[in-house]
């Protein structure tokens, strides 16, 4: 995209993305690996730049831990997106997502669970500092 979109506008074609995928690819029952390359390229193909699997530096106390945490998709560096495909929601997910945005100092995540019948009810924002 040749301007700048802000959060919001990125979510939305984001959500709108994964509704697309959920129903190309048959709705729930697959790897979560498999829901995010296909977000990721959906994505993609409608002009969004996507990072894959970005790597989130852990510094405790001034020391960078040896371990970076990964997040699924971060979306015109803007947006952090944690696919999910489970039966079972967990709010972990959220405290997991919210962690994200501190670390990389974003304002907006999406959780997208890809295990519900319906995406749309799968679908969670999480924000900082809002």
């Amino acid at each position: 995209m040749k301007d700048r979109l802000a959060e919001n506008e990125v979510s939305a074609i984001v959500l709108d993305a994964a509704i697309e995928v959920h129903r190309t690819l048959g709705g729930p029952g697959l790897l979560e690996s498999v829901y995010v390359e296909a977000l990721a390229h959906e994505l993609h193909l409608r002009g969004l730049r996507v990072e894959r699997q970005k790597a989130v530096p852990v510094v405790y106390k001034g020391q960078r831990l040896k371990d970076d945490l990964r997040l699924d998709l971060l979306v015109e560096d803007l947006v952090v997106v944690e696919c999910k495909a489970t039966n079972s929601y967990n709010r972990i997910f959220e405290s997991q997502t919210l962690t994200y945005l501190r670390l990389l100092n974003l304002k907006l995540g999406l959780i997208i669970n890809f295990g519900e019948r319906l995406v749309k009810n799968g679908i969670h924002r999480i924000v900082n500092g809002l």
